[in-house]
């Protein structure tokens, strides 16, 4: 068993690329400080942060610290990286209020006690800088024509938007981010997604450029379903890990809903289960699967949300996989009974649950067969619910097999 965190999680299916795999193998022999980047453009974290996190979280287990950089400077610009036009900008009092909620999540991961991790507000140095002096000294290290072959530049220097030098400083400000944890707290490792990966090995060019120092560049694959969709994205949206938006119910639903396929990857990147146990349940087929999702699940959930949301979640959704049994971990609408008794087109109640977007998109579903009230199919997208469809005094509604939601009634008629 090994237990060289390089080697750790190039098993668990974390590392794409590498600048030095034998020199970062050699580094992690000994405690070491590292960072990742993270975009504080929305109040929460979703699931497609997670392997980043994931890996920050990894470090920190064997040894190592890591440090989480918020992009309250670099956030009030945007990063080209992966897109085809700007992103919107935010504001700083918008960025500085976003960094207090992530912060918190975070710490779902990683033990900030005692300066074991660290986050920092990479605004708090860069928004000070002064142009002139950041140009004399860190730009003149910069090669625009190596700039423009980096692919993420490329692409939208190449669009019909084109690339603007807002953007076009990125680079450098990420550079620098790397350079000035270089200095300040020794930082030697910095790693982010696959379309990070110039604007990394740029930052380790400009510590051995203007320190003579040895850094390492890391990044994570894309992590995508067997079915090729992107990870956190649902038809209704991104999977939050804030549980005001996604409540720890429907959070571990997604993991229960899992593509078989993709079990045993999912296992080794989004839990800390040991690889024999990973593997084992990753050979479980047929009915048996469900076991292996179950502890998918579980084990996602109560990183996420804690031991106890993570029973509730799990007990609830065995009652109602097993049982058809509704607890109150289950989402919940409630309506007022005077509303209900004069009557609700079964499409608009699927939007008002959340589980369709549109009206439109709920009258495809029920034509195509994938909706259900009470556990019975509904035929026609022209019924009329009213308490007569009231079963033990509340509506569950389905979409598909898997996804529930309960409508309640308040107040009388």
């Amino acid at each position: 068993m090994t237990s060289n965190v390089f080697d750790i999680l190039t098993e668990r299916g974390f590392i794409e690329q590498v600048s030095d795999a034998e020199g970062l193998r050699a580094a992690v022999e000994r405690p070491i400080t590292c960072y990742v980047g993270f975009d504080p453009s929305a109040p929460s974290f979703h699931v497609g942060n997670l392997v980043p996190i994931m890996a920050l979280a990894h470090m920190q287990r064997h040894g190592h610290r890591p440090i989480a950089i918020m992009g309250g400077g670099t956030g009030l610009i945007g990063d080209p990286s992966g897109k085809s036009e700007m992103r919107k900008l935010l504001s700083v009092e918008q960025i500085d209020a976003n960094l207090v909620t992530l912060k918190a999540q975070m710490s779902r991961f990683l033990d900030f006690s005692e300066g074991r991790a660290l986050m920092l507000n990479n605004g708090d140095w860069l928004r000070p800088l002064n142009y002139l002096e950041f140009l004399r000294d860190i730009g003149r290290h910069f090669s625009v024509n190596r700039m423009l072959a980096a692919e993420a530049y490329r692409v939208r220097y190449e669009s019909e938007g084109g690339l603007n030098f807002l953007e076009f400083n990125y680079m450098l400000l990420q550079a620098y981010d790397f350079l000035y944890v270089y200095r300040k707290y020794g930082c030697v490792l910095q790693m982010g997604g696959n379309d990070q990966w110039g604007n990394i090995l740029a930052g380790v060019d400009l510590i051995r450029r203007a320190e003579g120092g040895q850094a390492y560049a890391a990044t994570f694959p894309l992590v995508t379903t067997a079915s090729g969709t992107k990870m956190g994205k649902t038809e209704m949206g991104a999977v939050w890990l804030d549980p005001e938006r996604v409540p720890p119910y429907e959070y571990y639903q997604y993991w229960i809903n899992t593509e078989d396929a993709d079990v045993e990857r999912f296992l080794a990147i989004f839990t800390f289960l040991p690889m024999d146990q990973v593997r084992a349940l990753g050979r479980l087929t047929g009915a048996d699967i469900r076991q292996a999702k179950e502890v998918l699940a579980f084990e996602a959930t109560r990183i996420a949300h804690g031991e106890t949301a993570a029973r509730e979640a799990q007990e609830a959704s065995r009652k109602l996989f097993r049982e058809r049994i509704v607890t109150d971990a289950v989402p919940t609408t409630e309506l007022e009974a005077s509303e209900l008794a004069a009557g609700i087109p079964v499409p608009e109640l699927f939007v008002r649950a959340g589980l369709c977007a549109s009206r439109s998109e709920a009258r495809r579903l029920i034509q195509q067969g994938g909706a259900y009230l009470n556990d019975a199919p509904v035929t026609s997208p022209e019924l009329l619910i009213t308490t007569s469809h009231l079963a033990d005094g509340f509506l569950l509604l389905r979409v598909g097999k898997k996804r529930y939601h309960r409508i309640v009634v308040r107040g009388t008629a």
